[in-house]
């Protein structure tokens, strides 16, 4: 490869002079040009920022797959930008097990109907899964990789170039500080002594040119170069080039002095451009700040997205979980050898305060057979001292005659009866009575 060994060098030199000036700034041995409060608070916020939106991306990722393999897997994949292949989720490899249990134990025994039941319904609840991942990925894990592998990463690249445009503005400042220090002292020396020690022995070629810079000059010549008039000679090093350092004798420093001065013009000019660098860089900055509130409104509407899609999730599971009681003949009574009462519905009422607030009839502790409950609710009449009534979240089959079919959003007329389950009600529609299960209402006031 062809390398610039000039620029390299260069590049080199530069980075460790602003390594030296951080180095010194951190350690107080060095002036630092302060942000505004605004500025800092803008880079504060940028900062939480990111730091929250990694932790809520590594942990929503978590929650969509548990397993660390199958993640590192993906990762792979997105790196490699090829498509993630199709995995078979918990729930239908659960599925998949029953249902080959059931073929292999048999599928007329009691138990080999309840795990084909069973399986159709963790088959269901996989493919929800399945999608709920699919919507969550898209509409809430993509725009916060987006942010972090984006504008992100533009953020950061450009709060580097202002540091580099700080560190230069410092360094030109402590330059023309510098400078201006030696031009006051070149400008208040009282008296031009000699500065060469005693014990300073010149060279033979130094030895020359100091004879020869120390001869006589003419009268004319001492007036044009020197018309400060004459004083004693004195001896100091002074640079004639980068590699060359001669003594020579002098009678008055105007020359030098205005070396300073050009000195300090070339460090004021440094410090003016530094400056402009700096602030255009510092503005530039502040814009890409500034747009953090713009990526909370777009995560915000992201997490919303992400909320519907759980809420929806969570929803066809529950009306999978439903059918599959329904299935398995759970009405009204629980299942054999479980004294567990039924889950919390949707609805902002549970089951049993309900059934505790709710207006009592007389009582049908009696009600087992579904055919004799159905003859003896018709005799049921609504309680005397009022009933509540409720709207219908969800449409409902009824399963047998005791209970009342549902349509979505309509309003019913429910009260409870003594004994009854404490997940059932008694709705009344016009002329039409039956049970019907509190998970599907919501109880108005």
């Amino acid at each position: 490869m062809d390398f610039n060994m000039k620029k390299l060098a260069s590049d080199a030199g530069i980075f460790f002079t602003r390594a030296v000036q951080f180095t010194e700034e951190k350690f107080g041995q060095a002036e630092k040009t302060e942000l505004d409060a605004h500025f800092e608070s803008l880079l504060a916020r940028a900062d939480s920022t990111k730091n929250w939106t990694e932790k809520i991306l590594r942990q929503t990722e978590v929650l969509l797959q548990p397993n660390p393999s199958a993640r590192v897997e993906e990762f792979l994949y997105e790196k490699l930008d090829r498509k993630v292949p199709s995995r078979v989720t918990n729930g239908e490899l659960l599925a998949q097990y029953m249902a080959e249990a059931a073929s292999e134990l048999g599928p007329t025994t009691p138990y080999g109907k309840t795990l084909i039941k069973v399986a159709e319904a963790e088959k269901h609840l996989g493919a929800a899964e399945r999608d709920f991942i699919h919507t969550a990925s898209i509409n809430f894990l993509t725009p916060l990789r987006n942010f972090l592998e984006g504008d992100w990463k533009t953020i950061s690249k450009e709060r580097r170039l202002l540091q580099n445009r700080r560190l230069d503005l410092d360094a030109s400042k402590a330059r023309l500080k510098k400078a201006k220090a030696a031009e006051a002292k070149a400008t208040t020396v009282p008296d031009f002594q000699e500065t060469r020690p005693r014990n300073y022995i010149l060279s033979a070629s130094a030895s020359a040119t100091l004879e020869d810079t120390c001869r006589p000059p003419s009268w004319a010549e001492w007036k044009e170069d020197y018309p400060g008039g004459w004083r004693r000679p004195c001896f100091f090093l002074v640079p004639l080039n980068p590699s060359l350092t001669l003594a020579r004798g002098c009678l008055s420093l105007p020359k030098d002095r205005k070396l300073w001065n050009d000195e300090v013009d070339k460090a004021e000019q440094e410090l003016r451009v530094a400056q402009t660098e700096f602030d255009r860089q510092a503005e530039v900055t502040r814009l890409l700040l500034e747009g953090i509130s713009s990526t909370h409104v777009n995560h915000l509407r992201c997490l919303h997205e992400f909320i519907e899609s759980q809420t929806t999730y969570y929803a066809q599971c529950y009306r999978h979980m439903l059918d599959l009681q329904k299935q398995l003949g759970r009405f009204p009574g629980t299942f054999v050898g479980t004294a567990e009462p039924a889950s919390p519905p949707l609805s902002s009422t549970s089951p049993t305060t309900t059934a505790a607030t709710m207006p009592m009839g007389p009582s049908v502790a009696d009600l087992a057979p579904p055919g004799e409950a159905a003859l003896r609710l018709e005799e049921v009449a609504p309680p005397a001292s009022g009933t509540r009534k409720a709207r219908v979240l969800y449409d409902y089959e009824a399963a047998d005659s005791s209970e009342l079919a549902l349509l979505a959003d309509e309003l019913i007329t429910v009260y409870s009866l003594p004994g009854m389950d404490p997940d059932w009600l008694i709705g009344e529609r016009g002329n039409k009575k039956g049970k019907v299960p509190v998970t599907y209402l919501e109880l108005l006031s």
